[in-house]
């Protein structure tokens, strides 16, 4: 059964009209294909994007590349978001390279997120812009999504930061 592809409000990226329910910038896509590249461009992988319990903040993200599609899973075709460098101008396209994989649980948790890769001094890593998340750790690599009854963010905590 096929999830509503409803992103919130403040979403940057509304999947309603598009062929994926998350997006990936220019600089993720093609981080993902030097990786497919790297390991011979095997055939029938997809760049599984997921949510898993744990981190600071309650939840956190996860991606790897994998051939097994379970029962449930929904394959998208990547679809990616490009920002001309002058115009600041936002496009979508979609690129048959790979595909994107997500379980249900996932999924909700995601829509309307634009998964990024960035560099810093101390390396590089996939970073999600998540519209749903109404906290996210200092790290940066956990959130959470709702509040409880007295207005305290639902979390979980892994205590490596203090967000």
């Amino acid at each position: 059964m096929a999830a509503t592809l409803e992103a919130p409000a403040n979403a940057t990226f509304t999947p309603e009209n598009a062929p994926s329910p998350i997006a990936l910038t220019a600089r993720a896509a093609q981080e993902v294909k030097d990786i497919l590249e790297e390991q011979g461009n095997p055939e029938g992988v997809a760049l599984r994007v997921y949510v898993a319990g744990g981190g600071c903040s309650g939840l956190q993200y996860g991606m790897a590349l994998d051939e097994n599609i379970e029962e449930g899973d929904q394959m998208f075709p990547a679809y990616v978001q490009y920002t001309h460098e002058v115009s600041g101008e936002v496009t979508h396209e979609v690129d048959s390279t790979f595909g994107v994989v997500i379980d249900p649980m996932s999924l909700k948790y995601i829509v309307g997120s634009i998964v990024d890769y960035v560099t810093t001094p101390m390396g590089g890593g996939f970073k999600v812009e998540n519209p749903n998340a109404v906290r996210s750790c200092g790290c940066g690599s956990s959130f959470s999504t709702e509040d409880d009854a007295e207005g305290r963010t639902v979390t979980g905590g892994c205590g490596s930061c203090r967000a």
